[in-house]
């Protein structure tokens, strides 16, 4: 698995970039990464076809993005292209919009929900939102090869306003979001309070203590907002983690374990074992061997 920083384009503004399959390929050589290796960006990758068919896996949902659908990567997901160069008749013409979240406005970053994965892989736009997202993006890449024509920071201001644009449609997609309860900034701070300290704190006391919440606020914030308890909520991030380095690195089960937090190998074999009915070893074997966890069309990770 290569760790994937934000690439550095001369001239261009910073936190964005767009480019086509062939470019997104370069980035990976560029890396060191072949281009189906597994690869875990540090930013937020969207990816759109406008022909043929870009069959990848993110984590571990497997799926195929069609002409008009969008595949929405997040920091820290693992993303595998199932090499288009490789593969026959895909023929795929694709677009990758690369970004930070620092280079759009806190507003625009609370409101596209940037720290939730997508509900679904690819997101596939209906009738009705297709023609304004397709329009949004066609805005975006004309205006992003446009340096020079505008005063630089008004050219990074056009980029930015047109990336939120875009992002707030994908975020927003009809059917694609829950309604918000009042549990929404527990949640949210707690969800953050996880993703920091996952690896060192497994129990929910310690993020309530320190929060400023009781254990039973947050575990029904959790409920609202993801249908898992507080404690399940800490336990699935482990257990994505533990999946994501048993998947694609070649870490021992020990080491895993080790990286996460557990104070030994059994003890961590047991946890996995528990939420996942295999032992670690028994899921990198099938994981391997080609028996993908979610079909294409599947649902992705709860929000």
């Amino acid at each position: 698995m290569v760790d994937l920083p934000f690439p550095t384009t001369p001239g261009g503004p910073p936190g964005v970039e767009v480019t086509d399959l062939p470019g997104w390929l370069a980035r990976l050589r560029a890396a060191g990464a072949a281009p189906d290796a597994p690869v875990r960006p540090a930013f937020h990758l969207l990816v759109t076809t406008t022909a043929g068919r870009l069959p990848c896996a993110v984590d571990l949902t497997e799926c195929a993005v069609e002409p008009g659908h969008w595949l929405w990567v997040r920091p820290g997901q693992v993303l595998r292209l199932r090499d288009p160069d490789r593969t026959p008749g895909t023929g795929a013409r694709a677009t990758a919009v690369l970004f930070q979240p620092s280079f759009l406005d806190r507003d625009t970053v609370a409101a596209a929900r940037l720290d939730r994965p997508a509900w679904r892989l690819p997101l596939a736009p209906g009738p009705e939102a297709e023609p304004p997202v397709t329009r949004t993006l066609a805005l975006l890449t004309d205006e992003y090869g446009r340096l020079g024509g505008l005063p630089l920071e008004v050219h990074v201001e056009v980029v930015r306003h047109l990336l939120a644009v875009l992002v707030l449609r994908l975020a927003h997609l009809p059917g694609g979001h829950r309604r918000r309860t009042a549990g929404d900034e527990a949640f949210r701070r707690f969800r953050n309070a996880v993703e920091r300290d996952f690896t060192r704190v497994h129990r929910v006391e310690p993020y309530a203590a320190r929060l400023g919440y009781s254990v039973r606020t947050l575990t029904r914030a959790a409920n609202a907002a993801a249908g898992r308890s507080a404690k399940a909520f800490i336990d699935d991030r482990l257990v994505t983690e533990a999946k994501r380095l048993l998947l694609h690195t070649d870490l021992t089960a020990h080491a895993v374990g080790d990286r996460l937090g557990f104070r030994s190998a059994p003890v961590f074999t047991r946890f996995f074992r528990l939420h996942t009915g295999e032992t670690p070893a028994a899921f990198r074997a099938r994981a391997r061997g080609g028996e993908p966890e979610h079909r294409a069309g599947s649902p992705g990770p709860r929000e």
